[in-house]
């Protein structure tokens, strides 16, 4: 297993207490992701010249992918991380799971890098304007939400 981590920079991490167990937040999780491509269209990855830029095999399957994100790593109910790359940054985003009294505990860990003047101009306008972090609460929001949806408990 290789560490798509190693080498990019930490952005940032973002946690949500979800009211369900870890089973039905990974199915939640990984159903959310192919459903939605994380919000990242084909268009668009195309636009900025994003790898992967299309939809293949089938999320949480090490090797799947969706416009800008492959599966790297899918320890089923512990750990996904999706890794791609663009014209102005090489990133990993982390979704990790643990148990809580409560239910499950689900955080998203970004990592990337942003390489030269192209590159920071994108950070600042994803990362530095808040919009990033606004995303990412959002998809947390959404996954935990949709625990509580019929046919999330597979």
């Amino acid at each position: 297993m290789i560490d798509v981590t190693s080498g990019l920079p930490f952005v940032d991490e973002h946690r949500l207490r979800v009211a369900a167990p870890v089973p039905r937040t990974w199915d939640a999780l990984t159903d959310w992701i192919a459903r939605t491509h994380l919000g990242v269209d084909s268009r668009f990855a195309r636009l900025v010249g994003a790898e992967p830029r299309g939809v293949s095999g089938t999320v949480p399957q090490q090797g799947s992918t969706v416009p800008g994100f492959a599966v790297t790593e899918s320890v089923p109910g512990e750990r996904l991380v999706l890794a791609g790359r663009h014209r102005f940054s090489r990133y990993a985003l982390v979704f990790s799971l643990a148990g809580h009294p409560d239910g499950t505990l689900l955080s998203a860990r970004s990592h990337a890098v942003f390489p030269k003047i192209p590159g920071a101009l994108y950070r600042g306008l994803v990362v530095g304007s808040g919009a990033h972090r606004v995303l990412v609460r959002r998809m947390l929001r959404d996954i935990s939400r949709a625990t509580r949806e019929p046919g999330s408990a597979r």
